[in-house]
């Protein structure tokens, strides 16, 4: 069998005031338990801690502020996973509480240790319930309503599905709350036509998410081979009908071009912490050869970044090229910018020879 990822927003969790849904995650928990029996490994990724702890400390609004936030994601987070492992144990399926930050995705050596515990719960047949830890993140570091998460998590675990599970039935050629002739999208399979459509970005009250975000998260997990559905969390039977391949929302089928897990995660889960500005013909072998960046070609350095850090490359005119791992720090490349390797070895004799190497930048 494979391995589903199945994704609650906070709109499926709870409802305008942070009240849970208690029948619908019942019915949800229900689904993810047959799945489970069918010998599926299963993982759920939550949102509704945040709503959780609003409900709980009586709170009439979203916070805005961080601390306030985070405050309302420890008081609910305990609260929301104990009804998830209720439920689920009621069904005979053992849950586990997995807590994730960006940090967790972004630091290789932690996200190689995320997938190996992953890994061993799922073979001793236990479904995580993995929500991100609001506690101890930041407006800067967060994956918004953990759609983003989801495919992350879709993609360490080589997944075969991922659900993204919403308040609508899926993808509409509009917001189908406002505009009465939007039609439901069946299947995605030319990204850029999506540009055309009117994706909101808005959340709920209560979530921080939208449609547009579930679009990002389902382009990232098909690069990787996942398929990915967006479909409703409210239709009884629309999460089994959905893992099970029949028509149900909008699926997106693996994308023909596969990048590697490490790309992937390069791309949209490593923060960048400078940016490389590269004349013009290194920009065009860089887009159009798939060479390495070499100090010759860097006209201008920016930020403040040690050798491992991503950095965004950019042409001359700042249109981005890539994302890559520098082999230099910033003070570094300042000094060997437009040099040549050998002038570079004089300066630096145990320097390597590219600025980013090739297996270890990926394109915008």
């Amino acid at each position: 069998m494979g391995c589903t990822v199945v994704k609650l927003g906070s709109s499926i969790v709870a409802d305008e005031t942070g009240e849970l849904r208690a029948a619908q995650l019942e019915r949800l928990c229900g689904e993810v338990a047959d799945l489970h029996d069918r010998g599926e490994d299963v993982v759920v990724v939550t949102s509704g801690a945040i709503a959780r702890g609003m409900r709980v400390m009586d709170l009439p609004l979203r916070p805005s502020a961080i601390e306030e936030l985070q405050a309302a994601s420890a008081v609910g987070q305990g609260k929301l996973y104990r009804v998830y492992d209720e439920l689920l144990r009621d069904r005979g399926v053992t849950t586990a509480q997995v807590l994730l930050t960006f940090f967790d995705m972004s630091a290789r050596m932690h996200y190689l240790n995320a997938r190996q515990t992953l890994g061993t719960l799922l073979r001793w047949r236990v479904v995580p319930v993995i929500n991100e830890n609001d506690t101890t993140t930041t407006d800067e570091i967060s994956f918004g309503d953990n759609d983003f998460l989801a495919a992350q998590v879709a993609i360490l675990l080589g997944a075969d599905t991922l659900l993204l599970l919403t308040d609508q039935d899926g993808l509409y050629t509009a917001d189908p709350r406002h505009d009465p002739a939007a039609e439901l999208v069946g299947e995605v399979t030319d990204w850029a036509a999506l540009e055309e459509l009117q994706i909101g970005h808005a959340g709920t009250a209560i979530g921080s998410g939208g449609m547009r975000s579930k679009v990002v998260a389902a382009e990232m997990a098909t690069a990787a081979g996942v398929t990915t559905v967006i479909c409703s969390g409210t239709r009884p039977g629309a999460l089994l009908r959905a893992a099970a391949g029949e028509a149900e929302g909008t699926r997106c089928p693996p994308q023909p071009v596969r990048h590697s897990s490490f790309k992937l995660w390069l791309k949209y889960a490593k923060p960048t912490h400078g940016t490389i500005t590269v004349d013009d013909g290194a920009a065009r072998v860089l887009r159009e050869a798939g060479t390495s960046l070499l100090p010759v070609g860097v006209v201008d350095v920016s930020g403040d970044f040690d050798a491992g850090d991503a950095v965004e490359v950019v042409d001359r005119v700042r249109q981005p090229i890539g994302k890559g791992i520098s082999n230099y720090s910033a003070a570094e490349l300042h000094r060997i910018k437009g040099l040549k390797s050998a002038q570079v070895r004089e300066l630096l004799p145990q320097a390597t020879e590219e600025a980013v190497h090739r297996d270890y930048f990926v394109l915008a």
